[in-house]
């Protein structure tokens, strides 16, 4: 794949260009290098580290290194970065010194029937994580967790804050995912207790950029997928559910200015508070494909009800950490577009 264009990197050093200025020499580790989240960690943090000259060496684990080698091939070479193949067994037996660590590995093939490989997955990647941190001398963790740890947002919401007390339905096996974000906050709190190690909690919502999943569940990926094959853009429900996007440039911002500037045990909500319509999104995303395929759409909305809605209030983030979406929903999605019709193979 081709590597992120210098406009959103240029952007990101823009913006965190501070947060680096007392880094020089330090050692990072990052779980899950080969996902979403760890490529734009590791992309934004390389590129920090040679425009800045900061010396800093980078550490990632993946269970596919393979995968990882080829997403990422400009940066496999370069001396600050070390990469380790294998699982959170691995992780074990692993020794050296860091200072930060971000756990942000996850099982994101969400489905009811694996709810217990889910939460045994998510509990023991997190223990582990905890105590790799505490073995090498790192002070500062963070935790990549997910808005899904408050639940299905009630429709008279509009947006959720760090504050609302909501939690996911026990009950249901398909909330797992939910669940185990929030034992693992849980585990990282009492980690901090005990240990003294400074954990920040960073609840991801949802985003477009490069390097998104085109073939999950995340109804933007399938659309851009869709439209850059010529093929029919088709939302499964009535395309009135609410969500917002933030463009993953910015997403980077805000994970390593937690790490870096959170307050330790805080939950910061990371994403856009900017509500769009499933069908809208649609919409956007076959404008800026250029597609003329149809949008399909199965169901028919029922008057009165309200949508469903999966929206952030991003207030703590903004006040206290002075983090904000710059890069708007329709040029993040353009430029999302734009970077997956470039590559090499194109959409297949």
């Amino acid at each position: 794949m081709k590597p992120i264009d210098s406009r959103d990197l240029g952007h990101f050093l823009e913006k965190t260009r501070s947060c680096w200025e007392t880094l020089g020499g330090k050692r990072v580790f990052i779980t899950g290098g080969s996902g979403f989240v760890g490529r734009w960690l590791l992309e934004t943090i390389l590129y920090a580290n040679a425009r800045l000259g900061l010396s800093l060496s980078v550490g990632t684990m993946t269970r596919d290194a393979k995968t990882l080698r080829a997403s990422l091939p400009h940066l496999v070479n370069d001396s600050a970065l070390t990469i380790y193949q294998g699982g959170f067994a691995f992780l074990k037996g692993l020794n050296g010194e860091f200072d930060f660590v971000v756990h942000a590995a996850a099982d994101t093939r969400v489905a009811p029937e694996r709810a217990d490989e889910i939460l045994a997955s998510m509990l023991d990647g997190t223990r582990i994580a905890l105590d790799f941190t505490e073995r090498v001398g790192a002070r500062d963790f963070l935790l990549t967790s997910s808005g899904a740890a408050y639940g299905r947002q009630p429709p008279d919401i509009t947006h959720l804050s760090e504050e609302y007390p909501g939690k996911p339905d026990a009950n249901d096996p398909s909330s797992a995912y939910g669940e185990g974000k929030r034992l693992a906050e849980l585990m990282c709190a009492r980690s901090s207790e005990q240990t003294g190690i400074r954990t920040k909690i960073a609840r991801l919502f949802a985003f477009v950029g490069p390097h998104l999943a085109l073939d999950r569940q995340y109804a933007a990926g399938n659309f851009i997928r869709d439209a850059l094959r010529g093929e029919t853009i088709r939302i499964a429900g009535d395309g009135t559910d609410l969500r917002s996007y933030l463009y993953a440039a910015d997403m980077a911002i805000w994970l390593w200015t937690i790490l870096f500037r959170g307050e330790p045990g805080r939950i910061y909500n990371v994403g856009s508070d900017q509500e769009i319509s499933i069908e809208e999104l649609a919409k956007l995303v076959a404008q800026a494909a250029g597609s003329r395929a149809p949008i399909s759409i199965a169901k028919t909305p029922v008057p009165g009800k309200l949508p469903a809605r999966y929206i952030p209030s991003t207030a703590r983030a903004r006040t206290e950490l002075h983090l904000q979406e710059w890069v708007p929903t329709a040029e993040s999605i353009k430029r999302t577009v734009e970077w997956f019709r470039d590559q090499t193979h194109g959409i297949v």
